[in-house]
């Protein structure tokens, strides 16, 4: 039986409802436009997300209603017809009818008719508000003046420090190589009184003696050849602030000496004079061997290592801390994206599977420099495999035999690790993780965690 034109007309209109009353109890904003880029359809939750009623919003420009940045050369729908791709998920900021910024997750295609000639274009938006809020109070929870990490071990280190910053005694940073120690100095310089004086980093390791001790305390005119004019050091530099010595294993014993001289006396004499001077410098000390290891030795002094080792402070490497790789991995994404302009979105559960299965001998520096390298190459919303030094993708997979994970059992591990780190402590992991306990005693039920 053959269709009459009303029938076929009554038909479209139907469809039309229905597909109106599906849109509408969808919890995304969506909205379609004509080839003028004048709103023709909005639905509820795009009233609600904007804060415009469908009656205002229909009929007008889509840039006077869904206000961004994007808006004008940079228009989405504009970019999805000449580029022919669609757009997903990208994060943007919008003005809603009240002038409130929010940030929304938008995705973008054009509208065709049969021929495959434009008609206009789709854009639906989610309000990403209370998950930026939820990451904010997540950074907020796992940050220390820049030190990111969720591990129980840093979290007591986070604990003590503001009283370690308080008080005025030598204070002695061991750690790996990149687990950050210069940037666990600055928190305590910034926590101590002296925090507005200045603070002063130098490498032991890096100078000969002779130029480091000139470096460190400075020479008078005439102490050697080319001192043709005073030079302050270091010492001078700090002057009511911190001095912090990195790899202060490696200084020599006639400096340790003078190191001595100056934490014992407060005073130090630059090269060339015989006028002490005095040091009002807060020492902190850092290296990533273990100076009592070298007392023993006999290459480093037993009264020094007392000396600066009042309080000790110890950085564990990243490979005993696994479960800040995540959190570090997404610190970097964030910093990444604002220094160079790009906008990557994630990172893939791949790469996170790989990384947390490599023992990174670079600690925190070597994430990091392997986050540039992935910026420098990636130029999709999110970080593969391929975007990752070679190298280490070939060692780490010949090595451990990688395969990606299911986020069920990257979750199964996270929270494995959060009850192991806790000694099985429900309440304390389930705190650590975020969650409640029961939510916590559920999940350790389905996955069979006993």
């Amino acid at each position: 039986m053959r269709t009459t034109p009303d029938k076929e007309r009554t038909l479209r209109e139907t469809d039309r409802e229905h597909l109106s009353t599906i849109l509408n109890c969808v919890a995304d904003g969506v909205f379609t436009v004509d080839c003028d880029r004048k709103i023709r359809f909005f639905n509820r939750a795009a009233e609600q997300i904007t804060g415009f009623s469908a009656k205002e919003a229909i009929g007008r420009p889509c840039r006077d209603v869904f206000r961004t940045a994007v808006c004008g050369s940079s228009c989405t729908l504009q970019e999805v017809e000449k580029t022919q791709h669609n757009i997903i998920n990208r994060p943007v900021e919008i003005l809603d009818r009240n002038g409130r910024s929010l940030l929304v997750s938008i995705s973008a295609a054009a509208l065709r008719d049969s021929k495959g000639n434009v008609i206009g274009g789709v854009e639906t938006f989610r309000d990403l508000s209370a998950e930026e809020e939820l990451r904010r109070q997540i950074e907020k929870t796992y940050t220390f003046h820049d030190i990111v990490s969720r591990h129980p071990k840093m979290h007591e280190l986070f604990a003590i420090l503001p009283d370690v910053a308080e008080s005025n005694v030598s204070v002695l940073i061991e750690g790996e190589s990149g687990t950050g120690k210069e940037l666990l100095a600055r928190a305590i310089h910034n926590l101590n009184p002296r925090k507005d004086k200045p603070f002063v980093a130098v490498n032991c390791g890096s100078l000969p003696d002779t130029l480091l001790e000139s470096e460190l305390f400075g020479y008078r005119k005439g102490a050697f050849t080319d001192a043709k004019a005073d030079k302050p050091g270091r010492f001078d530099a700090a002057r009511g602030g911190t001095l912090f010595l990195d790899e202060i294993g490696d200084v020599s014993p006639a400096l340790q000496v003078r190191f001595l001289r100056v934490l014992q006396e407060k005073t130090y004499e630059p090269l060339g004079s015989i006028e002490p001077v005095r040091a009002d410098v807060r020492i902190l000390a850092a290296t990533n061997q273990h100076l009592l290891d070298l007392v023993r030795a006999g290459t480093f002094r037993e009264d020094l290592y007392y000396r600066l080792n009042v309080l000790r402070l110890e950085l564990p490497p990243l490979r005993e801390r696994r479960s800040d790789i995540p959190l570090l991995l997404d610190h970097f994404r964030r910093h990444l994206n604002a220094e160079t302009g790009k906008n990557i979105e994630a990172t893939d559960d791949s790469v996170i599977n790989l990384l947390m299965s490599y023992d990174l001998p670079g600690n925190i520096r070597e994430l990091e420099n392997i986050m540039q390298h992935a910026f420098v190459l990636c130029k999709e919303p999110i970080i593969q495999l391929s975007h990752l030094p070679k190298e280490l993708v070939a060692a780490v997979s010949l090595e451990k035999g990688v395969t990606p994970l299911s986020l069920k059992e990257m979750e199964r591990r996270v929270i494995r690790e959060a009850l192991l780190d806790h000694d099985g402590n429900r309440t304390s992991a389930a705190k650590r993780l975020g969650i409640d306990a029961s939510t916590l005693y559920r999940k350790m039920k389905r996955y069979g965690i006993k």
